[in-house]
């Protein structure tokens, strides 16, 4: 938000006064942990896990936080949601004193986390009151507040040593509190508040310019300059004592070169911001940020020459007061990059200063929860303390190669032609790549373009898509190893690993669902695939460390959830490619062949972890510690990497052999009218009932059957469900373009009952050891109708919205119909998948939950009949019956 006009100066230093102080205390309380945690630890007996845990919680919550908390500025403004941020932070401090165990600490650090949220409010707030030339100087002296950490570093050891960690929490409960109401009171209303309150913008407005790429190239940026600066800041004290051998004190204090500059001279990375523009300061920041880092990156090294008179012996390090320049040199143009990264928000979203800068103070706060946990895996990994910088250097010469490209790409194609554009230059996609025509019905454009290019998409969207589903389902594979190798985790952890890829799987699918129109399926299918690189790397760098703590393997088990979110943009894609009468088929084969990748991985894993496929850069071998197997050696990180280099190449196999269809392009807006369509939320139950048990069959069938059955060895087995159930699925949805989707859907539920009761038949108990042979056959059942279902209900969804479509607007405009109703169906289509993916979820937790309660699974089983019974009303009242409503 920006003003136009002229304000009183007394009124401007009144806001950027108090939004500064309020915010310096609110960076204190953040950083608070760093502090009486030590304290803490001691009392509690926690471990360095434990305590890890501890003081990343307020940090992760005040990144989320962020979001949330700008979009309630841009509507209420930030005088009051500023003040009450301050209360509610300083009740949960308040709360702290009250703890006596770690799960309420946990509770209370997750309230405490809001402080470091106030920073995206202050921006907005800060911001309405100054024009768009001084925003930067005023955006750096609120930025300023950073110092806060410095404040808790010097002033709370003080009270800690003085009154306790308990009494020290309740003074800056008190403090803070007092600074909320203080800011209540003092404070006045923004400039725009008036002119909010008269036009109240949708929520959905609020959030559009979240789909712009160019938000998230700025959260790069904030990723590499505040995200960084918190990593390091936590990190340095750590390094300098092992690297250099310096007494925590002494560490403290060089810590603090780096630290202080990257808060005050913040507010010099404002005023030149304004003065000479935040792209050229951006320039220095990153140029300069590269060669510090690549000169902190070089490890202490000895070298033996051969020379001419003999060997000659030399050695090259960074000298501890050559580590002290860099760092004061690299912290002080960290600072001016904060500053230019908040001065472009303004500029560029005027009206969604929060909303934007709720994501980019988000993501950069993300950076740093993310990259301290990733410097110590690093060290495990590498076994070089260098490693840290090495992995900065990376991430910060990135942004700045992306900077620079799309800045050149905007100079050509943007701004040379005077129009203003809201996708990204460097994202633009050449005309080559472009369909301005693309009429799938009409048979003679299909026989002579149209099924060339179509099947060209579909079969390079295939292995993207199989490679999304082996990428989400590593971790039904990494838990029935965990145990045998030494991980201390028990069986409801692993169900909890098991299930987590599938949650967050679901969720990512309600935002992928909409990207498609939004980003076009080519560049979208080839970024969403490139993301899953990060969860691979990163797991195989982890599994090679039985001390990597279980809140990590939580981290990455969510970070799978990439490659199940794709699935629904996937398939929204597709469905524009085709006809209606080979919508089912081509579909079926999108879907059926793509989750082919879950059989592939439980087929694949085994065989790579069993040796060294990939040889000593993959890392050493963990040995089997328990079980028939016990002394083998295991390469469990396998199961990660081997997918990389696959993942490379089906990137650019998308990005440059796949095609966006222009007539695809449409907004949230646009799609969001799927929200208001009973036959969403029916399909939602049905698809639920087939792919998300699919799923969650898939996820909780190699652990369930390793308790039930422990003689059995079940990775040899867990492939062929999977298998059986995504080659079954281009088969349900060829019956159902032959005998119509809902027949298919009523009796493949009734088929799915039968095999639950089979399942339960052939369980062990009290007559009994059961039957394994049964219990497998009865799960293939199981794979085989999910299957089906898949393909059966997916083929519903085009036929229902087609027919809706065509009965509200007639046969006059049967064209629009069949443009409205192919946006519907695609958007439909993503957001019953992101639904139906919740199964992945419920399914291997509705095991642990009936184990924990009644000792068995059957109580679990029971439940799955009384829901397919469910599923098996709906089609029948709905889409089977003679006269029903919407018949498919």
């Amino acid at each position: 938000m920006t003003t136009s006009v002229a304000l009183p100066r007394c009124d401007q230093q009144r806001a950027l006064g108090l939004s500064t102080l309020a915010f310096t205390l609110c960076f204190a309380v953040w950083t608070i942990f760093s502090i009486i945690g030590l304290r803490i630890k001691q009392e509690l007996g926690l471990s360095d896990t434990q305590l890890g845990l501890l003081m990343a919680t307020p940090v992760l919550t005040g990144s989320i936080s962020r979001l949330l908390l700008g979009i309630w500025t841009d509507r209420f403004g930030g005088r009051w949601v500023f003040g009450l941020v301050m209360l509610t932070s300083a009740a949960c401090v308040y709360l702290l004193t009250f703890t006596s165990s770690y799960a309420m600490l946990l509770l209370a650090a997750l309230g405490v986390g809001l402080a470091g949220g106030s920073f995206i409010v202050g921006v907005a707030y800060v911001s309405a009151w100054f024009p768009a030339a001084q925003q930067g100087t005023a955006l750096g002296i609120f930025g300023a507040g950073n110092v806060g950490a410095a404040v808790t570093n010097f002033v709370a050891p003080f009270l800690l040593v003085a009154l306790g960690w308990q009494t020290t929490a309740l003074v800056y409960a008190t403090v803070l509190a007092a600074m909320g109401v203080a800011f209540i009171v003092l404070a006045k209303d923004d400039p725009q508040r008036a002119e909010r309150a008269r036009q109240r913008v949708p929520l959905r407005e609020q959030l559009a310019p979240l789909a712009e790429l160019r938000v998230w190239r700025f959260s790069l940026y904030y990723f590499c300059t505040f995200g960084g600066f918190v990593a390091l800041a936590l990190w340095l004290p750590l390094y300098l004592m092992n690297v250099y051998g310096l007494s925590l004190t002494t560490a403290g204090v060089v810590a603090a070169l780096f630290s202080v500059p990257a808060s005050l001279f913040r507010i010099l990375g404002g005023w030149l911001a304004d003065r000479i523009g935040a792209r050229r300061v951006m320039y220095w920041t990153f140029g300069v940020a590269v060669v510090c880092l690549f000169l902190l990156s070089y490890p202490s090294a000895h070298y033996a020459v051969e020379g001419v008179r003999g060997e000659v012996d030399f050695s090259l390090s960074v000298g501890l007061p050559a580590f002290i320049a860099l760092i004061f040199v690299l912290g002080f143009f960290m600072s001016l990059g904060m500053a230019a990264v908040f001065k472009h928000i303004p500029v560029y979203y005027p009206q969604h200063v929060g909303a934007v800068g709720g994501v980019v103070g988000m993501v950069g706060g993300l950076g740093g929860f993310f990259l301290p946990l990733t410097f110590g895996m690093l060290n495990d990994v590498v076994g070089i303390w260098q490693s840290c910088f090495m992995l900065m250097f990376v991430v910060v010469a990135g942004a700045l190669g992306w900077m620079h490209y799309a800045i050149r790409r905007a100079e050509r194609d943007e701004w040379a032609a005077h129009r203003p554009s809201t996708d990204l230059p460097e994202l633009a996609a050449p005309k080559g790549f472009v369909l301005n025509e693309w009429h799938p019905e009409d048979a003679g454009f299909w026989a002579c373009t149209g099924r060339r290019i179509a099947r060209r998409n579909l079969w390079i969207s295939i292995p993207n898509l199989l490679l999304a589903f082996a990428v989400w389902s590593v971790w039904s594979i990494l838990v029935v190893k965990l145990p045998t190798l030494g991980f201390p985790y028990t069986p409801n952890q692993l169900f909890w690993l098991a299930a987590l890829p599938s949650l967050s799987g679901a969720t990512l699918r309600i935002f992928y669902s909409f990207m498609v129109p939004i980003f076009g399926g080519r560049r979208w299918t080839a970024i969403s695939t490139a993301s899953l690189l990060l969860p691979c790397l990163w797991i195989g760098v982890a599994l090679q460390h039985v001390e990597t703590p279980y809140s990590v393997m939580l981290i990455l088990a969510l970070l799978c959830g990439f490659g199940g979110g794709n699935f629904a943009s996937s398939m929204a894609n597709i469905s524009f490619f085709f006809p209606q009468a080979q919508k089912g088929t081509a579909m079926g084969l999108n879907a059926g062949l793509g989750n082919l990748g879950v059989s592939v991985l439980q087929l694949v894993g085994p065989l790579v972890i069993a040796g060294s496929v990939l040889g000593p850069m993959a890392g050493a071998p963990h040995t089997v510690t328990t079980g028939a197997a016990e002394g083998h050696a295991v390469w469990l990180q396998n199961a990660a990497f081997i997918w990389v280099p696959f993942i490379v190449i089906a990137a650019l196999a998308a990005w440059f052999g796949m095609n966006d269809i222009a007539a695809a392009k449409s907004s949230f807006r646009d799609q969001a009218v799927i929200f208001k369509r009973k036959h969403n939320w029916l399909m939602c139950w049905l698809y639920l009932g087939t792919f998300g048990s699919f799923m969650g069959f898939a996820a909780g069938f190699p652990l369930l059957s390793g308790m039930q059955f422990p003689a059995v060895d079940p990775t040899r087995y867990a492939f062929l469900g999977p298998l059986v159930g995504a080659l079954a699925r281009p088969l349900g949805g060829w019956l159902s373009d032959r005998l119509g989707g809902a027949r298919v859907t009523l009796w493949n539920f009734a088929l799915m009952i039968v095999g639950v009761l089979g399942v339960l038949i052939f369980l062990p108990g009290e007559n009994g050891d059961g039957s394994f042979f049964g219990f497998f056959v009865m799960f293939l059942v199981l794979f085989i109708a999910t299957g089906i279902g898949n393909g059966s209900t997916y083929r519903m969804v085009p036929v229902i919205f087609l027919n809706q479509r065509r009965q509200a607007f007639g046969e006059a405009h049967a064209e629009q119909a069949q443009v409205e109703a192919n946006r519907e169906t695609a958007a439909v289509l993503g957001f019953i998948s992101a639904i139906a993916a919740y199964g992945g979820f419920f399914i291997p937790k509705a095991y642990g939950t009936s184990i924990g309660l009644t000792g068995g699974v059957g109580a679990a089983l029971i439940g799955f009949i009384v829901f397919y019974l469910s599923c098996m009303v709906l089609t029948w009242w709905y889409y089977a019956r003679r006269n029903a409503p919407a018949p498919c």
